[in-house]
């Protein structure tokens, strides 16, 4: 059975650094292989992880609708068929981790026969991994209309500030509309320094998600970043290291 871990928050708050060592944790845990899925149009995950990116589902999608509206698409072959096979094409195979990148957010002029074929191919591929990694965009675009996939741990990742937890809020409430389709929610305070003013804890309170614990700032994330190494090359005894570990240990187990 595939467990599904989903990472979301606005902008700047750390998620992909998050998403990327929870893929550390699995894999040390001797969980893998895993799936990790870049939801983000801005296609990081694969700079964190130390992988290589060259296409992407959107890219896909477009080529595929340029195809069929100039009836350029190839016979021989049906569509799902060809969908899965292009799915394939676009996975980056790593060591213990496969990496699968969204890019582009359906436009206006979406294709919508080749969405739900791809959505179908992304899913069929992750029931093959005992663990799948997303890391969201803010407005959990993938979770809500680009796979059907349901999420058993979801976590928000917010900065230690009122806007980054009125952005979780915004999240919050995205998935009370999706239902069922998330298991459990928590919420990581990230780079945190000092103790958390009152006024903040109480407004955290207020999300009505479980805070999973707070992960502090980390001067080294920043010299890996600066230098383009991968944030997975992080020391073990890091202190985020260390934060991101015992956050997953006391939620995923």
């Amino acid at each position: 059975m595939t467990v599904t871990i989903a990472v979301a928050g606005k902008g700047g708050t750390g998620k992909t650094t998050f998403a990327a060592l929870a893929i550390r944790y699995l894999l040390r845990a001797g969980r893998g292989p895993v799936l990790a899925i870049d939801g983000d149009p801005s296609s990081n995950l694969n700079l964190a992880l130390g992988l290589p990116l060259e296409a992407t589902i959107g890219q896909i999608r477009e080529e595929a609708r340029d195809e069929v509206s100039t009836g350029r698409f190839q016979a021989g072959i049906s569509k799902p068929e060809y969908f899965a096979y292009k799915v394939e094409e676009c996975l980056v195979e790593g060591e213990g981790v496969d990496l699968l990148a969204m890019g582009r957010p359906e436009g206006p002029t979406c294709y919508c026969a080749a969405n739900n074929m791809l959505r179908n191919s992304i899913d069929r591929l992750g029931s093959r991994y005992p663990w799948v990694v997303i890391d969201n965009e803010a407005g959990m675009e993938h979770i809500s209309r680009q796979t059907t996939r349901n999420v058993d741990h979801l976590f928000i990742v917010t900065d230690p500030t009122m806007r980054g937890v009125t952005a979780a809020q915004h999240i919050v409430h995205l998935i009370r509309e999706l239902g069922t389709r998330i298991g459990r929610s928590y919420l990581v305070i990230n780079r945190v320094s000092g103790e958390l003013p009152p006024a903040l804890l109480e407004a955290v309170d207020r999300l009505g998600v479980r805070l999973a614990g707070t992960v502090p700032e980390d001067p080294a994330v920043a010299v890996l970043d600066m230098v383009g190494r991968p944030l997975i090359e992080l020391g073990e005894d890091s202190p985020i290291s260390r934060a991101v570990e015992d956050i997953l240990t006391r939620t995923v187990g």
